[in-house]
């Protein structure tokens, strides 16, 4: 088992304009890409989980072309309301280093 940030070229987070979080994962070469991906490790369900949501609030994609995936959740506040310690969305990819691809 290896994680996703040993993995992956960049992890990133950011708004998705001031009701949504995107991120962004990316990897270097197709072989690792592809290890991720077929794993199954890294998926709608998992990132549903980690920031507690429910999977339909969860959009995923594979970016084959670019040997990337791509999730986007709703922030858990709008951005710019007092409760929101993250205006920008830069921290929030945190959770997603320590997932285990095997």
């Amino acid at each position: 088992m290896t994680s996703l940030a040993e993995l992956s070229r960049l992890i990133r987070s950011k708004n998705a304009g001031p009701f949504e979080l995107t991120f962004d994962i990316m990897f270097d070469d197709a072989e690792t890409y592809e290890r991720v991906k077929r794993s199954g490790s890294l998926s709608r369900e998992v990132i549903a989980q980690l920031y507690s949501l429910s999977a339909s609030d969860v959009k995923f994609f594979f970016c084959d072309h670019a040997r990337a995936i791509k999730a986007t959740i709703p922030r858990p506040y709008v951005q710019g309301d007092p409760r929101d310690s993250d205006s920008h969305g830069g921290q929030q990819y945190a959770p997603l280093m320590d997932i285990q691809i095997p």
